[in-house]
């Protein structure tokens, strides 16, 4: 199957339009995942299968049915991936017509390419797609994983990095709580950044998700969370993990004076406020939210969001020395691959071997 090389017709771009994509993508995000999917996965898959149809639409003058050829992929790949061409500018082989309707119809933020990281998501949601159909996984050919072997090849090699979001360490998280005063919402958020960071990095979906009913006194201001339901914990069981988080110390006192303040006692831990009326829980987008402010009152700079606090969280254990079996036991991140990043970038400067120089005679 050829790609169309003159611009979409009007017909065709009328059909970019999300709303009429929602209908076609929802079979499939069903299908895909079921009950046990996070809110977030499922937005995320969604909006993979949106922009899918969308292209696939303007590309061909025709409506995406599966299973997807080989060809079409790699399309997409090159029509997204930045590629640099005997030392020229950036290219890429998506027709700027097609672009800039995509934007139009909502489903692009920006003109130009795709992040690696963003083209390596959009392949893997339609390779889910095909392998919930039982359909031949055009994802898998050999010409697909070579091309996007040579991609993270080439971005490497270009200096791009990945961004992370800037670690909340103890420093940091100390800076934070600083800015909280005894007001509702003070007291509010200095429980929030507490709890999130001491019963493990907690990502901002489950801060938001955490529930009076999973919270158990221990002793005096002591606590112990149950995290039933985990990002981590969808795709099974750990070998490593425990449910039981432990909210103790400086972050038991503030959540016991938190919910001593607010009342509350069933439901929702974290809630939205109206002055000194209790509100329903907080989003997770509020939760960044809270993180981001806290930490632009404090003085801090950074990329900080809701994360920041999971990957603060690491790296501080980095720092003091902490075993990271015992770090991933809280976190429960399931790749070592994953959370060595952060870990090393905390005990880099307490490594032995970082002062040779200054050692021996």
């Amino acid at each position: 199957m050829k790609p169309i090389t003159s611009p979409p017709s009007p017909a065709t771009i009328a059909t970019l339009a999300p709303d009429r994509l929602a209908a076609q993508a929802a079979e499939a995000v069903r299908e895909l995942l079921a009950e046990a999917a996070s809110a977030n996965t499922t937005r995320s898959y969604d909006s993979a299968l949106r922009y899918w149809a969308a292209w696939f639409q303007g590309r061909y003058g025709q409506p995406i049915a599966l299973p997807v050829p080989d060809a079409t992929v790699v399309q997409f790949i090159v029509d997204h991936l930045a590629r640099r061409s005997e030392g020229g500018p950036l290219a890429w082989e998506l027709p700027a017509s097609l672009d800039q309707q995509l934007i139009d119809a909502g489903l692009k933020q920006r003109l130009g390419p795709y992040k690696l990281s963003t083209i390596i998501h959009r392949v893997a949601v339609l390779s889910a797609a095909h392998r919930a159909h039982n359909a031949d996984n055009p994802c898998e050919s050999p010409a697909v994983r070579h091309l996007l072997a040579r991609g993270r090849r080439a971005t490497v090699k270009r200096g791009e990095r990945p961004t992370k979001k800037s670690a909340i360490a103890k420093a940091e998280l100390t800076a934070m709580v600083a800015t909280c005063d005894d007001s509702l919402k003070g007291l509010r958020d200095r429980a929030l950044l507490l709890f999130g960071f001491a019963s493990g990095g907690r990502r901002r979906s489950e801060i938001a998700a955490a529930d009076w009913q999973d919270l158990r006194c221990t002793q005096d201001t002591d606590f112990i969370y149950r995290l039933e339901h985990s990002k981590t914990q969808q795709a099974g069981p750990s070998a490593t993990a425990t449910p039981d988080k432990p909210v103790l110390g400086a972050a038991g006192v503030a959540l016991a004076a938190w919910l001593a303040a607010s009342k509350i006692s069933e439901g929702a831990l974290f809630r939205r406020l109206w002055g000194n009326r209790i509100g329903p829980a907080l989003s997770p987008k509020a939760v960044a939210s809270i993180v981001q402010r806290r930490a632009a009152r404090a003085g801090l700079s950074g990329n900080f969001a809701g994360h920041s606090l999971r990957s603060g969280f690491i790296t501080e254990g980095g720092r003091q020395g902490v075993a990271l079996p015992a770090l991933m036991a809280l976190t429960e991140h399931r790749s070592v691959a994953q959370a060595i990043g952060y870990f090393q970038s905390g005990s880099a400067a307490s490594n032995p071997a970082a002062r040779l120089l200054e050692n021996g005679s």
